[in-house]
């Protein structure tokens, strides 16, 4: 079943087409850049552009960072805590991937 704006959608483009709206943007001619997940290409490439992130994928690099924190960290209290840290990231972590599924 079709959208009822549908046909107004298509009378929008059509127009601008014949107005030449169309002529002169970047990329004109040029096959889209290849995509390593194609079903999300269309999210994912105005994000990349904008320089965006998931939040999952905000969250996995600060817990690279905690790490390499807990690498060079030698006080065992210190080390809990960055370890707790470490734990709620994970959690974090796992419900904005389950968050971006849906």
């Amino acid at each position: 079943m079709a959208h009822p704006l549908e046909d107004l959608i298509d009378a929008r483009i059509r127009a601008a087409k014949q107005d030449g709206a169309f002529d002169d943007l970047a990329g004109r001619g040029k096959p889209l850049p290849p995509d390593d997940d194609p079903e999300n290409a269309l999210l994912n490439r105005p994000m990349r552009e904008n320089g965006a992130v998931l939040e999952f994928v905000s969250l996995s690099r600060e817990l690279e960072r905690l790490r390499g924190e807990l690498a060079g960290v030698t006080d065992g209290a210190k080390r809990a805590d960055i370890h707790k840290n470490m734990s709620l990231m994970d959690a974090r972590i796992d419900f904005a991937r389950k968050a971006y599924r849906r």
